[in-house]
Formats: C-alpha cells, sequence, structure tokens
C-alpha cells in the first residue's frame, strides 16, 4: 500500500469514475450490474477520503451526455442513484460529511429530487468533508450557465461589464465553491477529462489508472494521493527549490499566499 503525507493532502479530489460497463462485460454480466457494484466502490471511497482527511470530495456521477444513454439504462442509474442517496444518509449525518449537488439538477426525475433536497438540507450545516455529486453535470454547461447569470446582472444594471474578470465568473461556478481542484483521477484506462470540472481543473495534476472503477478501493486511492504528492506544482513558475508537493489553490485558481 502507498504511503500517504496526511499533512500534505490535496484539498479537493475529484474522480471520473470510468469502467462500470467494462466491469460487468469482463464479469459476464450485464451493464446494468456493473453501475450497480460501482455504487459499493462509492461507498468505500467516500470512506477512505473522510478517514484520510481529504476536505472536498467531487464525483462524476451523470453528465449532462448521459442523458442519451438507452432508456432503460439511465433508469437503472436514477434508481440506483436515489437509493445511494437514502442507503447512505445516516452514515454521511455520523461522520459530518455535506452533500451537494452540481450540474442541471433540475432535469433530474422528481423521486431522485424528494431524496435528494432534503439531505442537502439537513448536511448543509454540517462542517466535515464536502461530498459533491455531480449530476445532469458538465464543465461546458457550468461555463454557459454562469456566464447567462453574470449577463442577466449586466442586462439589469447590476453589474458592470468591464467588473467581470476570473474571480467574478468563477464566483458563479457551484463547482467551485469547494476551490479549485488539485487531482482530478480518472478510472478505467480512458486520459481524458470528458467535461469534468474544466475551470476547476485548470491546474489539476491528473491521475489516470487502469483499474475499472467497481474494482476501485481504498489503496488505489492512497496511491492517486502518494503519486500526486511527487508532483512539483509550479502554476507557470519556476521549479520550486525543493519539488513536490506546493499546496492547494486559493478559491480562485490561484496558489495561495505564501505557497
Amino acid at each position: 500500500m502507498a504511503l500517504v503525507d496526511v499533512s500534505r493532502l490535496p484539498h479537493h479530489v475529484a474522480v471520473i469514475m470510468d469502467g462500470n460497463g467494462r466491469w460487468a462485460r469482463a464479469q459476464g454480466r450485464i451493464r446494468t450490474d456493473g453501475h450497480a457494484e460501482g455504487s459499493h466502490a462509492v461507498r468505500r471511497v467516500v470512506r477512505a477520503a473522510r478517514r484520510l482527511g481529504v476536505r472536498a470530495l467531487t464525483l462524476y456521477a451523470f453528465s449532462e451526455q448521459n442523458w442519451n444513454r438507452p432508456r432503460v439504462e439511465v433508469d437503472t442509474l436514477m434508481e440506483l442513484l436515489r437509493d445511494y442517496l437514502l442507503r447512505e444518509r445516516a452514515e454521511l449525518l455520523e461522520h459530518g460529511i455535506r452533500l451537494r449537488a452540481i450540474g442541471r439538477r433540475d432535469k433530474l426525475p422528481a423521486r431522485v429530487r424528494e431524496v435528494l433536497d432534503p439531505l442537502e438540507r439537513d448536511t448543509a450545516a454540517l462542517d466535515g468533508m464536502v461530498l459533491s455529486l455531480a449530476l445532469s453535470y458538465g464543465g461546458r454547461e457550468e461555463i454557459v450557465d454562469s456566464v447567462r447569470a453574470l449577463a442577466a446582472q449586466v442586462a439589469a444594471g447590476r453589474l458592470a461589464p468591464d467588473a467581470i474578470d476570473e474571480p467574478t465568473l468563477a464566483s458563479e461556478m457551484p463547482s467551485l465553491s469547494v476551490g479549485p481542484v488539485d487531482l482530478l483521477i480518472r478510472t478505467g484506462g480512458e486520459q481524458r477529462i470528458s467535461n469534468f470540472l474544466l475551470w476547476g481543473s485548470a491546474y489539476a495534476e491528473l491521475y489516470f489508472t487502469d483499474t475499472l472503477w467497481p474494482a476501485f478501493d481504498a489503496p488505489d486511492l492512497y496511491g492517486a494521493v502518494a503519486a500526486f504528492q511527487q508532483r512539483d506544482r509550479r502554476f507557470g513558475r519556476v521549479p520550486s527549490d525543493v519539488g513536490g508537493y506546493a499546496g492547494p489553490l486559493a478559491p480562485h485558481g490561484l496558489p495561495q499566499a505564501g505557497e
């Protein structure tokens, strides 16, 4: 098992959970079985991240483009999401985990929102790890929605166009309320970010693994964090004198003071 320095953890870890279908195929099972097994991996990784001390974990649970999948698969994913929220409610509350959803949540079925909305409210004041589920989410879509919000403020006379800068735009992006991504993990062997947290991942360290999501476990997370701690995060500067970890980013996407 990889050794992790808990004093130098990434603040915000994001995961593209890929490989459910291929895992099921390798087991001679149907795709929906892979999604069901993937929900168990979510529980394992949330627990491992919390115990490790990660402050923010964002999981790519359902993309805006996933609505184009076969209806039976979408319905299964929505039912698995609802079951997960019901099943994990007690554990989230017990361990002080704040749950939130990012994305175009108005497109989620009512049966999901009727479970999701109360859980968000009931965990809103908790001060433990923040667990963000990206649901009906797309990075491009988030940027477009944020620009529209600013444009509405300009049209209403509440905001001057020349007052819009990077921090102003970033402040309209829900994914950035926990800060930019420090470590972006993708399972399943593919090496792309698939429209996930595009703005927040501008300076993220990318970690790709061949492990399929249903097989991803705590040691895999520790390995990704250990690899992150070996990176020299320069943010456009010259190489550091000491190398290695250079600290998390401030909410506006630039290194924190003193880093």
